[in-house]
């Protein structure tokens, strides 16, 4: 009676380890975009919650980069003009920090990352 090998063959397992080793390097590229992108989470929650109270738009920046600093976000990613405040006709306002990030993958791939949060603030802003 004959029996049946069953099981990868060399070159199928290589090209399983090359698929893998594709994507673990691909998430090696993003994770940390991602992780800063929490950090930058993490400081608009401080700001949010601390309460905005006269503060000007300028002074909130200044305090949200300060947080930022601590949460090992690069000072290039974020620039002033991405954060803003929007008020509403209620009186609420809401801080939003919308940033895109380029990663430069392999050859002349790159990955385009779009990130969009906002939080509400609480208090009265100042001019």
């Amino acid at each position: 009676m004959k029996s049946k090998q069953s099981g990868v063959t060399l070159i199928g397992f290589l090209f399983i380890m090359a698929i893998v080793g594709f994507f673990a390097f691909m998430a090696m590229k993003l994770l940390p975009s991602y992780s800063e992108f929490m950090g930058v989470s993490k400081a608009m929650s401080q700001i949010a919650t601390e309460g905005t109270n006269g503060k000007t738009l300028d002074e909130i920046r200044r305090e949200l980069f300060f947080k930022m600093n601590f949460q090992y976000v690069d000072d290039a990613t974020i620039k002033p003009a991405d954060i803003t405040i929007q008020r509403d006709a209620g009186g609420t306002s809401t801080l939003n920090v919308n940033y895109d990030k380029k990663i430069p993958f392999m050859y002349n791939i790159d990955f385009l990352l779009h990130f969009d949060k906002s939080v509400a603030l609480q208090g009265n802003l100042g001019e």
